[in-house]
């Protein structure tokens, strides 16, 4: 019954297009027109992908962190490693600069050696006083000299917040409103406002200035990423028409298919902007995949077209069978690619659902315009000239088509052989590869912004805040001399971990009160013991001038504490070392019935979100195996067709799995994300050879060699074709900056190639050897939907 509507729905199909065509043509072109007037609402994103679901642990610990200290990760710092800094002035230069960053209403406050403040004792009063580090502006090289001296020397308050005493290099904290963090006005502000007023600073002093923070990095990053937009579907568009080009050699068939993958691409960015999506990443990926997953069905549909005419040179009969017989089978290629992005949808990761679901979407919309708008534009056309089909022809095809032939009639067993060592060797890279990755790994390597990392790394131990919330469950806690002893225990184990920075919490304006209450002396900057700790805190209780210090480290109720530190960039597996070592630490020292206690913090975040996106591609690929393996079972009911179809498409994924381990290319968000794109756009070259083979059966009265090699002739050059396009195609994504856009397109492409030679040579070779299994009446049952329809056996028969 099935069969009976989809033999009668195409050829019906196929007249309301072609009748239609005007119709159509306007219909198209208002959904395109309707599509660009989105493109307004389209947003860059301002924000880290969120990676996490609300409900996790981890985003519900930073939350609570956020509502008492607000959003850490709101620092931009500069800094200056230089001698020539403490010259008069570009020593007064550089304190103007952060007159003129607190100028800015984008920024909230400024720590730097212009407005820096120190902890002195007022005797008369008995409480301490807050004293500016500069007070009047130095003209001569000695109050410099002097300035420069108390800071490194005599002020450990600010060691690694301000200054490195071993290179002295100084370093200017910009903490950027809140309200902006998350708003294009930040993007503005850092690519504007302050790029001029750093590149000043530098022409004036020719200082070289180092910037970073995660705001920086962030708005940076996503320049980068809409600059490689226009770049990669410009190179997508100039390396598919080259191809295409190539293998056609018609200009007016390469320009046809360019208009419809460029209305394709139109209709990607209107999609992204009526749905509300901003682009990140991933979703800046679809346009130009747009442009590679639509040239194969402009290379199917042209390809029938042009074998229609060279058969019988009528153009009326040709487009109608163009859209009866390929239409279903392109359909149906389309739908598992499609499969293969929509699995995504069901993670509860927003980045990657956004990108399932824009993708999957685009992929059906490029082929129904490829359906509709190439039949319609050849139907207005004249016939194709013989020049035109001599591409039908080539002999180079031929010895290609000769070439794969000879290998599945003559060296199966050679063939089992090379694919069993292949098999083996890929299992033995597979064992070394490592789950790992880092917070900046996949940034640009050549860009200042990355190289700015690297700088404030090595000067002031990373840039990646990680936090530690102390909750002591009453009132005033977080101040009790137990509490502080216990933060100071745990600020020692952090210290000593390479990896990270020297803690910052209301330990160290305890210990800079006791230095203060000791005339400033630096070796007095110590916890008070039980006696000295009665009047110091008695000091500091009756001193309004650390009250607002006081705020950036315990919340107003005196109970929750913060223990701020920096991160490294480390590798995953390095980071849960050193998590468990923080952790253990602080089950320690906290006793859980008196403190509650948790880390949290950007760095961890990334740790728990790498994790849960790497479990969760896993799911994913196993469900796109899944759900076109009961779509396979769908169309042949068989399950040893299932299992036939899925050896040569899932071979590919374990040899790039092997590849992988053998380069050292580490499993991530980003390259994870390789395998279900891979195995979606794999398939459809089986499903083509399957389908053909079956009608080659029914044709051939269950000759099986007969219908193997007719299978392979016919299907082996569109399948070789479309291969190649989509291998090159991927292959764009090489020249991106981003370490996982290049390593997607490097490894996309290699398992396609894997998997053309898998669906061209191994599947049919096991198609002949195991004949007796799988070729009968009984197992290739009458299928739930004929994919290529009878007629194209009659006619190729005639």
């Amino acid at each position: 019954m099935v069969n009976k509507l989809t033999r009668g729905f195409w050829p019906k199909v196929a007249r309301i297009i072609l009748r239609n065509r005007i119709l159509i043509l306007f219909l198209v072109a208002a959904a395109t027109v309707f599509l660009a007037m989105q493109w307004k609402n389209i947003q860059f994103s301002n924000t880290e992908a969120n990676i996490l679901p609300n409900d996790h642990p981890a985003s519900v610990q930073y939350s609570a962190f956020t509502k008492i200290f607000g959003e850490e990760g709101n620092a931009i710092v500069f800094a200056v490693r230089d001698a020539a800094l403490f010259q008069p002035n570009n020593f007064n230069r550089w304190n103007k600069f952060s007159k003129q960053l607190e100028a800015f209403p984008e920024i909230d406050f400024v720590v730097s050696t212009d407005n820096l403040k120190v902890l002195e004792k007022d005797n008369e009063k008995q409480e301490f006083v807050i004293e500016d580090f500069i007070k009047n502006p130095p003209e001569t090289q000695a109050e410099v000299t002097q300035l420069k001296d108390h800071l490194l020397n005599n002020l450990p308050f600010y060691n690694g917040l301000i200054y490195n005493p071993d290179s002295e290099t100084i370093q200017t904290i910009a903490y950027l409103d809140k309200d902006i963090m998350s708003t294009p006005v930040r993007n503005e502000f850092i690519l504007n406002d302050l790029r001029d007023l750093v590149q000043n600073f530098e022409e004036e002093t020719q200082l070289d200035m180092h910037i970073s923070g995660m705001p920086y990095i962030r708005t940076w990053n996503t320049k980068s990423i809409v600059d490689e937009i226009g770049i990669f579907i410009v190179a997508a568009l100039l390396v598919t028409s080259l191809i295409f080009f190539f293998f056609f050699r018609s200009f007016r068939a390469t320009f046809i298919s360019m208009c419809v993958v460029v209305i394709g691409v139109m209709w990607a960015f209107g999609i992204l902007g009526l749905l509300q999506y901003e682009i990140t990443i991933l979703t800046a990926l679809i346009p130009p995949l747009i442009i590679v997953i639509g040239i194969p069905n402009c290379i199917f549909l042209i390809n029938k077209y042009q074998q229609e005419v060279k058969k019988h040179g009528n153009q009326a009969l040709s487009l109608q069978r163009v859209i009866s017989k390929i239409g279903n089978a392109t359909l149906m290629t389309n739908i598992t690619t499609a499969s293969g992005f929509a699995t995504f949808i069901i993670l509860d990761s927003d980045l990657l659902k956004e990108f399932g679901i824009v993708a999957s979407i685009n992929i059906i919309g490029i082929f129904i315009l490829s359906l509709l708008i190439i039949p319609i534009i050849y139907s207005f056309m004249a016939l194709p000239k013989t020049k035109h089909l001599k591409h039908l022809n080539k002999k180079w095809i031929d010895l290609f088509v000769d070439w794969m032939e000879r290998m599945v009639r003559h060296y199966r067993i050679g063939v089992y052989v090379t694919t069993l060592i292949v098999l083996i060797l890929s299992i033995i890279g597979i064992y070394q590869i490592e789950i790992t990755g880092s917070r900046i790994e996949d940034l640009p390597k050549n860009t200042h912004y990355f190289k700015d990392i690297r700088f404030f790394e090595q000067e002031f131990d990373g840039i990646m805040p990680m936090e530690i919330v102390v909750d002591t469950k009453r009132k005033n806690g977080a101040v009790r001399p137990a509490t502080l002893r216990r933060m100071d225990q745990l600020g020692t184990v952090i210290q000593e971990t390479p990896e990270l920075s020297r803690p910052i919490s209301m330990v160290d304006l305890v210990k800079y009160s006791k230095q203060a209450f000791y005339n400033g002396i630096p070796k007095y900057y110590q916890l008070p013991t039980s006696q000295e700790n009665t009047f110091i805190m008695d000091m500091v209780r009756k001193s309004s001038a650390e009250g607002d210090l006081l705020e950036s480290f315990v919340d107003s109720t005196g109970q929750t504490a913060r223990l701020t530190t920096y991160l490294r960039d480390v590798k995953i597996d390095r980071m849960e070392e050193i998590e468990t070592d923080i952790l253990d630490a602080i089950s320690k020292y906290f006793p859980q019935e008196r403190y509650n206690v948790f880390m949290t913090g950007k760095a961890l975040l990334f740790l728990k979100g790498t994790k849960y996106l790497v479990k969760n591609l896993l799911i994913s690929l196993a469900l796109a195996i899944g759900l076109i393996s009961l779509f396979m079972a769908y169309l042949f009911r068989s399950f040893r067709m299932i299992i036939i179809s899925l050896i040569p498409n899932l071979l590919p994924l374990v040899i790039t799995a092997g590849l992988m381990g053998y380069l050292g290319i580490p499993i991530k968000p980003s390259t994870i994300l390789v395998f279900s794109i891979a195995f979606g756009i794999s398939v459809d070259d089986t499903i083509h050879f399957l389908a053909k083979y079956r009608q080659e059966l029914t044709a051939n009265k269950w000759q099986i060699k007969r219908s193997v090699y007719a299978a392979l002739r016919e299907t082996g050059v569109s399948m070789f074709y479309t291969s190649i396009v989509l291998f090159f195609g991927f292959s764009v994504f090489i020249i991106s900056s981003f370490g996982g856009t290049k390593a997607l397109g490097g490894l996309v492409s290699a398992t396609l190639l894997f998997a053309m030679l898998a669906n061209l040579i191994l599947l049919p070779s096991l198609l002949l050897s195991l004949e007796r299994s799988i070729a009968n009446k009984q197992v290739l049952k009458k299928p739930q939907i004929d994919i290529l329809p009878k007629e194209e056996v009659s006619l190729k028969d005639k």
